[in-house]
């Protein structure tokens, strides 16, 4: 009842709002096709193979819900979608927040990293219940020049990695049962996956848009935990030495008018906001994807608290 109550003092307080007001539009970004030159893995643990961590950078302009998204990768041939066991997705933002300052030292540099921790309620995974995915194979012979899998080492005489591998290439689409929702930001997007057996190798992607708006892909294991190593640069050297992007896309929706984090009116703000944008909360929540009322406002308390 209370948080009914809440939901109708916002329409209430709320309701009045001039009509320029911004509104919701959908968000979607993409960082496009694989180019054939990484293969990274991106694990979960599991019986001697360490975790293994790959994460690239997204930035947002203001709040958004993210609804879905997708990955590309290589995973050993003749493998089929029901061997794809577990995906867990993080979110980090970047280094120095939720971090130890100063770093350990232990790596080249930790500048336009991702953080030492992950963002924990943006957290989802298959066993939680808190997304859905499916699998489809875009070809089934997808050849990398270099991949980075178990070696997660500077090179000490570049160029590094592991070599050239092939498999299926396949596409994982990822649905968060449970959206995530951030503010305004710079952050880190960071996909798990477990197979039967073999390595699930996260594909990379043309970088085409310059830094400081598109950072690199880093990677880490259970060893190296809190640090980062560029694939580029640090794994991968040379002369000229390399960055990666990875394949993978965003969808969702932005909320213009969302409350801000940590403030005292953040919540009825932010819900004043969607029933205005969306023409009610039972809109809203059907429109962003969470399964009811109640589940929009759980979650946009997380969003709102400090």
């Amino acid at each position: 009842m209370k948080s009914m109550l809440s939901l109708t003092g916002a329409r209430l307080a709320f309701g009045m709002w001039v009509a320029t007001s911004a509104f919701a539009a959908p968000f979607a970004f993409t960082t496009g096709n694989p180019d054939g030159l990484m293969g990274a893995a991106s694990r979960r643990a599991s019986p001697g193979k360490l975790e293994t961590e790959t994460a690239d950078d997204f930035t947002l302009d203001q709040t958004t819900v993210i609804r879905r998204a997708t990955i590309v990768g290589l995973v050993p041939p003749g493998m089929q979608p029901q061997d794809i066991k577990e995906v867990e997705v993080e979110v980090y933002h970047v280094f120095p927040l939720d971090s130890a300052v100063p770093p350990s030292g232990n790596v080249p540099s930790r500048t336009n990293s991702p953080s030492d921790v992950e963002i924990g309620t943006a957290t989802r995974a298959g066993n939680s219940g808190t997304l859905t995915f499916s699998t489809d194979v875009l070809n089934s012979n997808f050849g990398v020049d270099n991949t980075v899998v178990n070696n997660l080492k500077v090179a000490t005489a570049p160029p590094g990695g592991e070599g050239s591998t092939a498999g299926e290439e396949v596409e994982i689409t990822i649905t968060f049962t449970s959206p995530i929702i951030l503010p305004a930001g710079h952050y880190f997007f960071r996909p798990e996956v477990l197979l039967t057996s073999g390595d699930f190798l996260y594909l990379s992607a043309p970088k085409v848009i310059p830094a400081p708006k598109d950072l690199q892909a880093w990677i880490r294991n259970s060893n190296l935990t809190p640090d980062w190593l560029r694939i580029g640069t640090d794994i991968v050297g040379g002369a000229t030495a390399p960055t990666f992007n990875m394949t993978f896309s965003l969808a969702g929706e932005t909320v213009p008018e969302a409350g801000t984090p940590g403030v005292a009116n953040c919540l009825g703000q932010t819900i004043a906001a969607l029933a205005q944008e969306f023409g009610g909360a039972d809109s809203a929540a059907s429109s962003l994807g969470f399964s009811s009322v109640q589940a929009l406002q759980d979650g946009f308390t997380l969003f709102c608290k400090p």
